[in-house]
């Protein structure tokens, strides 16, 4: 067999660990500005507990530690950390404007089960 030095390996692009919609972004990036602090990210997490078993988590951070993700969604930035990644591969945040049932929504391939309120799950 002839190996050729003009070969070109073949290399996969890990794709981000959460995709955010425009919609997440644009409520994101409305909400940062209200707390009138520079560089501030929404920090996303999993967390145990909840009805069933995992519950996701939302708040703002000034502080992204290296091994965080950080996701910029052109509007806002996201920082993910790396126990939560596992968790959140594959997930889409997206943002429901809505009188009933409307916010931050969590579209998770990864979730084996659902509670009845939508704020928990199983992996």
């Amino acid at each position: 067999m002839e190996i050729s030095l003009n070969m070109v390996e073949e290399t996969t692009v890990e794709p981000a660990t959460l995709k955010i919609t425009p919609e997440a972004a644009k409520e994101a990036k409305r909400l940062l500005g209200l707390q009138g602090t520079p560089d501030m990210v929404v920090r996303i997490a999993v967390q145990g507990g909840g009805c069933s078993g995992f519950t996701y988590r939302m708040n703002f951070d000034t502080k992204v530690s290296e091994f965080d993700e950080v996701i910029d969604a052109g509007d806002a930035k996201f920082a993910v950390d790396a126990k939560s990644a596992l968790f959140l591969k594959g997930t889409t945040l997206d943002y429901v404007n809505a009188l009933m049932g409307g916010g931050f929504k969590f579209v998770n391939p990864n979730a084996t089960g659902t509670c009845g309120c939508g704020e928990s799950f199983s992996a």
